[in-house]
């Protein structure tokens, strides 16, 4: 029955996780694991968030608000007369809005290298991918973005970006606004820990959709919870497209209360700041300037996995990039944990 399954999923691919904690510990029987592959923050959640989530768990007998218009209510509490949608990390509202306005054979351009899922999300709806190569220092080259987002109904840049870490300046971002067609989702994951705000260009495009997560600086990467800042006409078609019920209430309470939290939020972002800064003056080999809450590493002439490999058995877990399409094999990804991991990845790294 295999014959049924539909061969864009025959292949191989799907999503490249790093190795997991438990796992290095047992292949190496390392008990304290330097967890820094998966841009996690490693502060738990907020005391506000837990209590928030505790007392909703009393009313999980109930099924959520499938609009989540708490969360989104909270939302714009917190940001100002914006309009949000909500889903199951970046991951399901990137999933939702391809769903909504991307029909089979259609085109998405994508800057690359990137987060994979936006290209995995394409194909799911039976997309045509369009792939547009960052220059060499992975800036976004406007005018091939232009060029191919004017026959694209979805055109996907991740700024601060994923792996690299820079972020596209807003007057790049204006620039392709004026220039393509279709929707240009800008994914800000990472946008906290850097300079940069878009929110004001929401109020000239609607075609803008910013994309946001509580996975890293709210400490909730475990509850899943995205949302993005849309135009007004795109929500009744978003809630259509939904999965019914997919935001539980749990996580929603956990949202509403790590958003009251501005100490918690502040203290990453200073230890984000703080360790972007040791690593590249501390670190031996290349470190490309980041806006994220991690870095990425030329390890040249090793590879990449080599290096991952390595630096697992001494119990530290950092990302290759050999699976982001367009990046050669001898870049790693370096989350910015706490100070004991950070300081045990440039030991270890130094004397590679």
């Amino acid at each position: 029955m295999e014959r049924l399954v539909r061969s864009c999923y025959k292949k191989q691919g799907g999503y490249v996780f790093a190795k997991k904690a438990d796992q290095i510990a047992r292949e190496y029987g390392i008990k304290r694991i330097a967890r820094l592959a998966s841009n996690e923050n490693p502060e738990p959640p907020s005391s506000l968030a837990i209590s928030a989530a505790e007392q909703a768990l009393k009313t999980a007998n109930r099924y959520p608000d499938q609009q989540v218009n708490s969360l989104t209510d909270a939302l714009k509490a917190h940001f100002g007369d914006y309009d949000f949608v909500i889903g199951v990390g970046m991951d399901g509202v990137i999933e939702t809005l391809f769903r909504t306005l991307v029909d089979p054979t259609e085109f998405v351009a994508i800057a690359t290298p990137t987060f994979s899922f936006y290209g995995l999300a394409a194909v799911a709806q039976g997309a045509k991918v369009i792939s547009v190569n960052r220059k060499k220092d992975f800036s976004v080259p406007s005018e091939k973005i232009i060029r191919e987002g004017k026959k694209a109904k979805i055109t996907v840049i991740c700024s601060p970006n994923n792996p690299t870490g820079n972020a596209t300046p807003v007057e790049i971002i204006r620039e392709i606004l004026d220039g393509i067609n279709g929707v240009l989702f800008l994914d800000n994951a990472y946008v906290e820990f850097s300079d940069y705000d878009y929110l004001p260009l929401l109020k000239k495009y609607d075609n803008l959709i910013l994309g946001r997560t509580f996975s890293k600086v709210h400490s909730l990467a475990g509850l899943r919870i995205g949302y993005a800042f849309v135009p007004e006409w795109i929500v009744p078609y978003y809630i259509r497209a939904s999965t019914p019920f997919t935001v539980n209430t749990v996580s929603a309470a956990a949202a509403i209360g790590a958003l009251k939290d501005s100490d918690h939020q502040q203290r990453y972002i200073s230890q984000v700041k703080r360790w972007r800064k040791r690593f590249a003056d501390e670190v031996k080999y290349p470190v490309f300037a980041s806006d994220a809450n991690f870095i990425m590493v030329d390890v040249s002439p090793h590879t990449s996995d080599d290096i991952v490999e390595t630096l697992a058995r001494k119990g530290i877990i950092v990302r290759s990039c050999q699976s982001f399409t367009g990046l050669p094999d001898h870049y790693i990804r370096v989350s910015i944990g706490e100070d004991w991991e950070n300081e045990q990845f440039v030991r270890a790294i130094n004397t590679l």
